[in-house]
C-alpha cells in the first residue's frame, strides 16, 4: 500500500493558532514496494475525531479526486475563529485500491479584528521611570514587567485558550506555572508591519474558583539594544516593552468567559532587575515577590498598570516554528582560574544559555557569567563582542540550593567564565532556536569532512533565531539578505525551513521601498539604503528556492510584484544594463582571501540571475507577457556581460575565482568560450596550490560549477585542502562552527580584527548544498519543483571511499549514497512514491550495473539503462534499491 504521513496545515504540523483562512494541507508518501504512487486522495474534514467516520457529520469532504497532488488548498466552508478543525486524507494506490489513510488537526486562532478586546498594557513610567542600569550592572533600574490579573471561575472549563504577545518578549504564567514552552515570544518582525501573538491551551492550568493570569515582560528586540546601534532600539520601536493577552474560557453548557488585558491589571518588579538579548540578564533572588503569578486574593505591592494602546494593532497569528530550548550539552572540560574564576568548556560553540545549580552560597553572593567562542591564552577572547556585555549576573538569597537559568537574553559561546562560585560548577548549556525539524543527514569516511557538516549544521541551528541572522554573539545579529540566499538551498537540506522562511521573507517584502529597492537587512534595522547587488537579489532568488525546494506557490505570488519592482529599479538606474548605478553599499564578494571581484561584474551577473528567474517565475503563474518581457531583459543583460567583462579567449575582467564562477554557473558566457573559462578558473585555483579566493558569495558557487565542468578533482582538492584558506583549516584550529572570515584565527597572524570577526557565521557553509547535492548525489531536475523528479548523481572522489545522505523532501524521504571496495561501487537509492529518478553511476563498464545480484535492467522498477558521459544512467520509478557495477578506474 502507499501510506500517506507527515501531514501538515501550512508547513506545520498541527498548529495551534492559525489565521490563514484558506489553509494548505499536504503530506508525503511511502510504501513498501516499488512503483508505488497515489492515483486519488480523498479530504474530509470535522469538528471532532469521531465525526470523521459520520458522513453527515462532515465539515468539508472534497470527494475523491483522481491524481498524484500532494497539497490542496482548503476550499470548503469559511472557517471560524478559535476552532479545531480534525482532517483526514484517504490516499489509493497506483491500482485505485486498498485506501490508506492518516489524520491530523490544526486550530484557527482570531481571525477577524473584532475577536480582539484586549489592550496593550504596560508599567506606569511615573511608578518606576524608564532608566538604563549602570554598565557595571551593579543595581539595574530597567527590571522586567511582572504582571497579575487575578479572576474568579465558578466551574471547570473544557476548552481555555489564552491568545498573548508583547511588544517585547514575554512569558506567560497561569496559577504559578509557566504556560508553554515557548523562547523569546513573540519573535521578531517587522513590527510596523506585524506582530505574532502566540496561541496556548491552557485548559488544565485552570481551577475552579480562584485564578491569576500573568506574564513577564522584557525589552526584546523591541525597546533593547539592537544591532550595532549604540542606541536602543527605541531609535527604531519603542522605549518600553508593553503586553497584549485574552484568556478564553469556554464552558460545557456553551457560556464564555474572557479575561483580557485591561485596566484592572497590576505590576511589581520582581528579581529580574535588568534582562537584554545583547547585554545580558541580571537577577536578584533577594528581590523575588513571593507567589505573584498565583492565586492569592491580594494585589499589595503591586500597581496599577497603564494602557499603552488600545488598538492591538498588525497581529497575525504566529507562522511557523517557535522558538525553543531544543536541547541540553553538558562541559567536557572545567577549568579553575585565580580569584574564584572558572572557565567551563562546552565542547561545541552554540547559540542560547546556561543553567546553573548553586549550593551553599552566602547571602548576597553575586556569581557573574561571561561567555566567549573562543579563547586567547587560556582566558575568554571577548573583544569580537564588540559593544555587547554578554553578562549574566545572580544574585544569591543564600538558603539551600538555588538554580538561575536567564529567560530573556541569548548569547553565543562555547566557553562560560562563573566567577564567585565556591564550588566546582554544576552547569549545563540549554541551545536555544527556532524549531525546525532537522531531519537531512550527510555523512561520509572522512571525519574531517564530517566535522565541516557538523559546523554548517550548528552553525544553522545558532543563527536560525527569530530571523536569519549573520552572528549571534555580537552586537548585530541581523537579517542580512545575501548570507540567507546563499546559504537557503544548504538550510533547506539540512532542516525543514519552508515556513520559517516563508515568515522572514515577508520582512523582505516589507522592507522595499516605493522605487522597488529592497534593503541590506530585514527587518530593517540601522541600514536604511538600498540594498548592494546579491542582497536586494535575495528578494528574488528565496521566493523562487521555495517554489522549487517546497513547492510554496503562495510565496511565490506573495513576492512576485516585488520580484518584478527590483529587476525594474535596476533596470531604470543602469538602461545600458551594466549594474553600476545604484548599488547601494556595494560590498562585492565579501571577505574574499587575496582577490578582489570588480563590483560590476558581480552586480551585472545578478542583474542577469534576477531578471532570469523572474521570467521563469511569471511563467509559472501565468504572467505569459511578462515572461517573454524578461527573457528578452535577460538575453540583452546576458549580452550586455559578455561585450562588457569577457574576452575573446574566455577571461574574464578581474581575473578572479568568483568571476569565473559568476559567469559559468549563471550561463553567462557564449558556449564557444565556456571550455576556456573552466580553464582559466582551474588554472587560477592551481597556480595556488589548490587554494580558493572566495568570499560570501563565490565560495557556493566553487565546488558545484568545478565539478559540473568536469573538474571534480579539483572540487575534492579544495574541499580537503587542510592549508589556509580553507575548511578544514578553520576545524584544525578547533572550529565546531563556520566563521565568518576565512583568516578568523591564523597560526601566523592570529585574530583577525576584532571589529569584525565572529566564529559562528554560517556564510561560508553554503557548500553544505553541494555535499548532500553531488558528493552524496540528492538534487532534482532543472524543470522539477518538490523533488518530483530526481536527479541523484553521486560523485565519488577525493579521498572519499563512500557517502551518504538522507532528505525529506515535500513528497517524502530520499536517500542517496555510495560506497566503493574492491574495484566495485555499490549505490543505494530511495525514490518516495509518486516521483521518478535519473541516476547516474558512475562505472567504466555500463553493462556490469547490476541490481539485487541481477542485470539492472531486468528488475522491476528500472525503466531504462544506457551509457552516458557518466557511466551509466538508469530510469528508475519509486522505491529502494541497490546497485553495483565496476567502478571508474578499476
Amino acid at each position: 500500500m502507499t501510506h500517506p504521513y507527515g501531514l501538515r496545515t501550512e508547513h506545520r504540523v498541527e498548529p495551534l493558532g492559525l489565521d490563514a483562512t484558506r489553509p494548505r494541507l499536504s503530506w508525503k508518501l511511502r510504501a513498501d514496494r516499488r512503483d508505488a504512487t497515489q492515483s486519488a486522495y480523498r479530504l474530509t474534514v470535522a469538528a471532532q475525531p469521531a465525526d470523521l467516520d459520520e458522513p453527515r457529520r462532515l465539515l468539508w469532504d472534497s470527494g475523491r479526486r483522481g491524481g498524484d497532488d500532494l497539497e490542496v488548498t482548503w476550499d470548503g466552508p469559511p472557517l471560524r475563529s478559535a476552532t479545531r478543525y480534525f482532517w483526514r486524507v484517504a490516499v489509493w494506490d497506483e491500482r485505485g485500491e486498498d485506501a490508506s489513510v492518516a489524520q491530523s488537526w490544526f486550530e484557527t486562532g482570531l481571525l477577524h479584528r473584532d475577536d480582539w478586546v484586549a489592550a496593550w498594557i504596560a508599567r506606569d513610567p511615573t511608578v518606576l521611570p524608564l532608566v538604563d542600569p549602570p554598565t557595571d550592572h551593579d543595581e539595574p533600574a530597567r527590571p522586567v514587567l511582572q504582571l497579575r490579573r487575578e479572576f474568579d471561575l465558578d466551574r471547570i472549563p473544557v476548552r481555555a485558550r489564552l491568545y498573548a504577545t508583547a511588544r517585547g518578549v514575554y512569558e506567560p504564567r497561569l496559577n504559578g506555572q509557566r504556560v508553554g514552552d515557548l523562547e523569546l515570544a513573540p519573535g521578531w518582525t517587522e513590527y510596523h508591519h506585524r506582530i505574532q501573538y502566540q496561541t496556548y491551551d491552557v485548559t488544565d492550568l485552570l481551577r475552579d474558583g480562584r485564578n491569576v493570569l500573568g506574564a513577564l515582560v522584557a525589552d526584546g528586540w523591541w525597546s533593547g539594544y539592537l544591532g550595532f546601534d549604540p542606541r536602543r532600539a527605541a531609535q527604531h520601536y519603542g522605549d518600553h516593552p508593553s503586553f497584549l493577552a485574552q484568556l478564553v474560557v469556554d464552558f460545557a453548557d456553551g457560556s464564555r468567559q474572557v479575561i483580557a488585558t485591561d485596566a484592572n491589571w497590576v505590576e511589581r518588579p520582581g528579581a529580574i532587575r535588568a534582562a537584554d538579548l545583547l547585554m545580558g540578564e541580571y537577577v536578584d533572588a533577594r528581590r523575588t515577590v513571593p507567589d505573584w503569578d498565583a492565586p492569592t486574593g491580594s494585589n499589595s505591592g503591586f500597581a496599577k498598570v497603564v494602557i499603552d494602546d488600545t488598538e492591538p494593532g498588525p497581529l497575525v497569528a504566529e507562522p511557523d516554528q517557535p522558538i525553543r530550548v531544543i536541547r541540553d550539552v553538558r562541559p567536557v572540560a572545567v577549568h579553575p582560574r585565580k580569584s574564584g574564576r572558572t572557565i567551563v568548556d562546552f565542547g561545541q560553540n552554540l547559540v542560547g544559555r546556561i543553567r546553573l545549580t548553586i549550593r551553599g552560597a552566602a547571602p548576597g553572593q553575586r556569581i557573574t557569567v561571561r561567555h566567549a567562542e573562543v579563547l586567547d591564552d587560556g582566558e575568554l577572547y571577548l573583544d569580537n563582542l564588540r559593544r555587547a556585555d554578554a553578562t549574566d549576573v545572580y544574585v544569591a538569597v543564600g538558603t539551600g540550593t538555588e538554580t538561575f537559568e536567564p529567560r530573556f537574553t541569548i548569547h553565543g559561546f562555547r566557553y562560560v567564565e562563573i566567577a564567585h562560585l565556591a564550588a566546582e560548577p554544576d552547569v549545563v548549556a540549554r541551545v536555544i532556536h527556532n524549531d525546525t525539524p532537522f531531519d537531512g543527514t550527510f555523512e561520509c569516511s572522512d571525519a574531517a569532512v564530517n566535522q565541516l557538516q557538523s559546523n554548517i549544521t550548528w552553525g544553522q541551528r545558532g543563527n536560525f533565531v527569530a530571523v536569519p541572522t549573520d552572528c549571534p554573539q555580537r552586537d548585530e545579529r541581523l537579517g542580512w539578505l545575501a548570507d540567507a540566499q546563499i546559504f537557503a538551498p544548504t538550510a533547506s537540506r539540512n532542516a525543514d525551513v519552508s515556513a520559517f522562511l516563508a515568515r522572514w521573507l515577508r520582512d523582505v517584502l516589507e522592507g522595499q521601498d516605493s522605487d522597488g529597492a529592497f534593503r541590506d537587512v530585514a527587518p530593517v534595522i540601522g541600514l536604511d539604503r538600498e540594498a548592494a547587488p546579491a542582497w536586494g537579489d535575495a528578494g528574488v532568488i528565496i521566493p523562487w528556492h521555495l517554489w522549487r525546494t517546497y513547492g510554496d506557490r503562495v510565496a511565490l505570488e506573495r513576492s512576485f510584484p516585488s520580484m518584478v519592482a527590483w529587476v525594474d529599479h535596476i533596470r531604470r538606474h543602469n538602461p545600458d544594463l551594466r549594474w553600476r548605478h545604484h548599488t547601494g553599499n556595494s560590498y562585492g564578494d565579501w571577505l574574499q582571501v587575496d582577490a578582489t571581484t570588480p563590483r560590476d561584474v558581480l552586480s551585472t551577473a545578478y542583474f542577469a540571475r534576477s531578471a532570469q528567474i523572474v521570467a521563469e517565475a511569471a511563467e509559472v503563474l501565468g504572467h505569459h507577457d511578462v515572461a517573454a518581457a524578461h527573457r528578452g531583459l535577460h538575453g540583452a543583460i546576458r549580452a550586455a556581460f559578455a561585450d562588457s567583462y569577457v574576452g575573446d579567449d574566455g577571461t574574464i575582467e578581474g581575473g578572479t575565482q568568483t568571476g569565473y564562477l559568476l559567469a559559468l554557473a549563471f550561463d553567462l558566457l557564449p558556449a564557444n568560450l565556456v571550455r576556456a573559462a573552466v580553464d582559466h578558473l582551474a588554472a587560477d585555483i592551481e597556480k595556488r596550490d589548490t587554494r580558493l579566493t572566495t568570499g560570501f558569495l563565490g565560495v557556493a558557487l566553487l565546488c558545484p560549477v568545478l565539478a559540473e565542468h568536469g573538474r571534480a578533482d579539483l572540487a575534492y582538492g579544495l574541499l580537503h585542502q587542510e592549508k589556509f584558506p580553507s575548511w578544514i583549516y578553520s576545524i584544525q584550529q578547533g572550529a565546531t562552527t563556520i566563521w565568518e572570515r576565512w583568516d578568523g584565527w591564523t597560526r601566523h597572524g592570529g585574530f583577525q580584527s576584532p571589529a569584525m570577526n565572529s566564529f559562528n557565521h554560517y556564510s561560508l557553509g553554503s557548500v553544505g548544498d553541494w555535499l548532500y547535492g553531488r558528493v552524496a548525489g540528492i538534487d532534482q531536475t532543472p524543470t522539477s519543483v518538490g523533488y518530483q523528479e530526481l536527479l541523484l548523481r553521486p560523485l565519488p572522489g577525493g579521498r572519499l571511499t563512500w557517502a551518504r545522505a538522507q532528505q525529506e523532501t515535500v513528497r517524502g524521504t530520499v536517500t542517496c549514497g555510495w560506497s566503493i571496495k574492491d574495484g566495485r561501487i555499490t549505490v543505494t537509492v530511495a525514490v518516495p512514491p509518486g516521483s521518478t529518478a535519473i541516476l547516474e553511476i558512475p562505472t567504466s563498464d555500463p553493462a556490469s550495473v547490476k541490481e539485487g545480484g541481477r542485470p539492472a535492467a531486468d528488475q522491476p522498477g528500472v525503466r531504462t539503462v544506457q551509457p552516458s558521459a557518466a557511466g551509466a544512467t538508469l530510469r528508475l520509478a519509486s522505491g529502494r534499491y541497490t546497485f553495483s557495477a565496476t567502478s571508474q578506474g578499476a
